[in-house]
């Protein structure tokens, strides 16, 4: 059976599902257990006909106006989008496994989206939810599973969380490559 490959993913929307409202961009960034990254891909998308904006989402944007305009420039349609990110997947070297923080929000829109515009997803169902994972290694409530609650040395502090979608799924792949090795009883 071929190694599995972590496929760490981020996505920035405009409101709280897909359909009604759009994914705005997303990033992946594939990950080999030890740490090693074996590639990335992301794109900036145009919203889907007849979608709007959620008035709420657009209010958080507001505050985030450098993670705004990176989302918005090099804009390509969904359907080349979906079709090139399909088959970046499906170049990888391994059984791709999709990892998100939260991962029912992201794999939500990339399972629709790649479902929609593709008919196919190269994941399937599998999807790891590091706050999940997070949980289970430190044995606390879910809701208490949060970043600030997990321990530092999981995190890269050369990776920071800018709500842009690439570099959010870069440092959302690191913190879970630290926490297999850890929880694998490996060193990180």
């Amino acid at each position: 059976m071929p190694q599995e490959i972590f496929v760490s993913t981020d996505i920035e929307a405009d409101g709280p599902i897909p359909g009604p409202y759009s994914m705005l961009s997303f990033g992946s960034a594939a990950y080999w257990p030890d740490k090693t990254l074996v590639s990335t891909f992301s794109a900036n998308l145009e919203t889907l006909p007849g979608a709007t904006a959620h008035p709420d989402t657009m209010a958080w944007w507001q505050t985030q106006p450098e993670a705004w305009a990176a989302c918005r420039t090099d804009l390509q349609s969904p359907e080349v989008a979906m079709q090139q990110y399909l088959a970046w997947v499906k170049s990888l070297s391994g059984k791709p496994v999709f990892v998100a923080y939260p991962a029912t929000f992201d794999f939500m829109f990339v399972h629709w989206y790649l479902m929609r515009f593709t008919g196919e997803s190269p994941f399937s169902h599998s999807a790891i939810d590091i706050k999940t994972y997070a949980m289970a290694m430190l044995k606390t409530p879910y809701r208490s599973s949060t970043k600030r609650n997990m321990p530092p040395h999981w995190f890269d502090p050369d990776l920071p969380h800018t709500h842009v979608a690439l570099d959010d799924a870069k440092e959302h792949g690191i913190l879970f490559c630290n926490m297999l090795a850890e929880n694998l009883g490996q060193t990180t």
